[in-house]
């Protein structure tokens, strides 16, 4: 009997093609928007948080602004920094563009970067051939470089460049080590989106002089154990305070695994108003459903009459109207997961961000339309199964 009423649901859905179809395209429009939106967003979040989980959680980011008096941090703060305990390591950062130069060939727009041996010590795997920065290249100002994948194609293309020399704002250095390929090392090179055609990492003392600079303005501090992070937060404030006299506004203290958790909070609220959306949008789908399936129950009137007067029993009736309800919604929703997987694939290869499916949003998308064909079907196939078969036969 159920084979027999599923078939006859189907069928009816069959005989009247375009009333189905435009029945079910506010469902395919909701669900292909909610699948779009939460697969883009939550791509775009994950690459973020992939990102920042690259640069290493254990981290803070001091930005010392300093007073009018006093600009940046100079070797006894950072020293004082290193001192704090469960503090791993400090890494000065300075970065400049410039010039490089490798026989006639003039490669303009470089990212140079100052960097110390604790960089390399706290962050894996950065260097694929050649060697790091350590204490003798800052303690000795050595003229040493590691440079990227760009730079060697731009500058050194066929040519092994470990041991090569390059003229980097006037100042040759000897290239000891090439970074791996796509490799997001720092913050800046992650939330800015420069022109630079090629990195070199050269010893921050070694930056300092060719910039003219007295102090640093900028500090990655490693923590040992993050279980610790806030006492070493307040730590890091007490130096930082002291050496700015307490002065407002002298320095900021980004903590990375506080942004990581806050873009998980941010991730969990898109999902919620998303989900909303949806509700809001499968709703009206839904209406749009209910609509149809009362016109049907008015059009076939007569023949639930006659179906009733040859013994069919009001639970079938109201079965054979809420499965053909279920029908369209599912059939909606899984046309809207479709289309919605295909718009989010193009549009994340149109960014450049990596498409990545989400099983959640497909089975929130898929749930959603069941439970509008059962919610918004079930007042049609009730009024169906109440019909008087005497007055229904009338209408004939």
């Amino acid at each position: 009997m159920l084979r027999e009423t599923i078939k006859m649901s189907w069928q009816n859905i069959v005989n009247n093609k375009m009333r189905s179809f435009l029945t079910i395209l506010g469902i395919v429009i909701g669900v292909a928007a909610v699948i779009a939106l939460i697969t883009i967003i939550q791509g775009v979040i994950d690459e973020l948080n992939q990102q920042f989980l690259d640069i290493g959680t254990g981290k803070v980011n001091v930005q010392a602004y300093g007073t009018p008096l006093k600009r940046g941090l100079n070797n006894s703060d950072i020293e004082r920094l290193a001192e704090i305990e469960n503090v791993a390591g400090v890494s000065p950062n300075l970065s400049f563009s410039s010039t490089a130069v490798k026989d006639e060939n003039v490669l303009e727009d470089i990212t140079v970067d100052g960097k110390n041996e604790v960089y390399f010590r706290t962050t894996k795997e950065l260097v694929s051939r050649g060697r790091n920065l350590n204490i003798l290249d800052m303690d000795s100002k050595n003229k040493v470089a590691i440079v990227d994948g760009e730079l060697v194609e731009n500058l050194f293309f066929g040519i092994d460049p470990l041991g090569e020399t390059i003229i980097v704002d006037g100042t040759t250095f000897i290239i000891v080590g090439v970074l791996k390929k796509d490799l997001h090392d720092d913050m800046i090179a992650m939330v800015s989106a420069g022109d630079s055609n090629g990195k070199v990492i050269i010893p921050y003392t070694t930056a300092m002089t060719m910039a003219g600079l007295g102090n640093i303005t900028s500090v990655d501090i490693t923590v040992k154990d993050t279980n610790y992070m806030s006492q070493v937060i307040d730590e890091i404030e007490l130096v930082l305070n002291q050496a700015f006299n307490f002065k407002d506004d002298s320095f900021f203290i980004l903590d990375l695994d506080s942004l990581v958790d806050a873009m998980e909070k941010m991730q969990s609220m898109m999902t919620s108003m998303l989900t909303g959306i949806a509700a809001i949008s499968l709703l009206v789908g839904g209406i749009g459903i209910m609509n149809m399936m009362l016109v049907s129950v008015t059009e076939r009137t007569s023949e639930i009459g006659l179906r009733k007067a040859l013994g069919a029993e009001p639970k079938s009736i109201q079965s054979q109207f809420l499965i053909e309800s279920i029908f369209l919604s599912l059939l909606g929703g899984i046309i809207g997961v479709i289309l919605g997987l295909t718009l989010s694939y193009v549009v994340s290869n149109a960014i450049g961000m990596p498409f990545r499916l989400h099983l959640g949003a497909i089975a929130l998308g898929l749930n959603f339309s069941a439970i509008i064909g059962i919610v918004f079907g079930w007042a049609p196939a009730r009024k169906a199964s109440l019909l008087n078969p005497i007055d229904a036969l009338r209408s004939v």
